[in-house]
């Protein structure tokens, strides 16, 4: 498609930051449309971005960066853990964190807890390079259960609990897992040395959930660290936040990263490192500010 030609010919994909701006990306066909119990899901190929998962609007991933995303959810918590053996993820339906996650050799288990069965269905069918054999992994159990449900029931312990969610959307499936409450609960399922981590919306167009979000788990648990990402995928800077009882990521050095790095997983990563760690949790002052955390 050339660029005279743009504003008059192909289809469009409109994606709504907030309620005055959006982005349009050009779709080179549609793989897949429709609405499971939970949520509405489109499986698309973009022209700059190649294939991706949007859900109720929001692109998920794509996979032109997801593997920014993925990469940055996962890998500053598990490299802050000594020894991560057992993790739970909550969301994760791609399964490209569960990936990231079995890149540790230290890992025994994962279990993935996702509510929408007809979502893994379509991301199995349509997206297999995402999970990259994940769903056979003998380490990897899937739960096709609502995660806070879960999580109240079980007493299990897990040393990371990684919770990979959509947007905290008032009538959304994730909506009340970003409560105290659901903190708290979070906080008793892990191990002493346990840590968890969330994504936590834009930090350019949703600063103030963002904001919300790393107080609410500053409550909860003794240590909160949070930090962001930029993804061209969602047009935007993005944020996540850490919840710890003892161990602080923010304390590693370039060297213990990729130490670790060599020691766990044995080869470099496509985005995380030494210098990305560190730069992930350089918050610029505005953001500090409205996050209330001191220099």
């Amino acid at each position: 498609m050339s660029i005279r030609n743009i504003s008059a010919e192909g289809s469009w994909f409109i994606e709504f930051n907030t309620p005055f701006s959006w982005h349009v990306r050009g779709v080179k066909r549609v793989l897949y449309s429709g609405t499971t119990k939970y949520q509405r899901v489109a499986v698309v190929e973009f022209e700059d971005l190649g294939k991706a998962l949007i859900l109720d609007g929001k692109v998920q991933s794509s996979f032109y960066d997801e593997f920014v995303y993925h990469e940055s959810l996962v890998h500053p918590v598990m490299i802050t853990h000594p020894n991560p053996r057992r993790v739970l993820i909550l969301g994760g339906g791609e399964g490209a964190t569960a990936r990231e996650v079995l890149r540790h050799r230290s890992v025994e288990e994962v279990v993935m807890v996702d509510i929408d069965n007809e979502v893994l269905r379509l991301v199995k069918e349509y997206l297999p390079e995402m999970s990259q054999g994940v769903f056979e992994d003998s380490r990897f159990k899937l739960v096709i259960d609502d995660g806070r449900k879960f999580l109240e029931r079980s007493r299990d312990k897990y040393d990371v609990i990684i919770l990979d969610l959509t947007d905290p959307l008032e009538g959304g499936p994730s909506y009340l897992l970003y409560t105290v409450e659901f903190y708290s609960i979070v906080r008793d399922r892990l191990s002493d040395d346990g840590l968890m981590v969330t994504q936590a919306t834009s930090t350019s167009y949703s600063l103030r959930t963002f904001a919300t979000i790393y107080r609410t788990i500053a409550s909860v648990f003794p240590i909160a660290r949070a930090y962001q990402v930029y993804m061209h995928s969602f047009d935007s800077t993005w944020g996540f936040v850490i919840g710890s009882k003892r161990l602080d990521p923010a304390s590693l050095s370039l060297e213990d990263v990729n130490g670790r790095i060599r020691e766990r997983i044995g080869k470099e990563l496509r985005f995380y490192e030494g210098d990305i760690h560190r730069a992930l949790f350089a918050l610029p002052k505005h953001i500090r500010l409205c996050l209330r955390i001191s220099p």
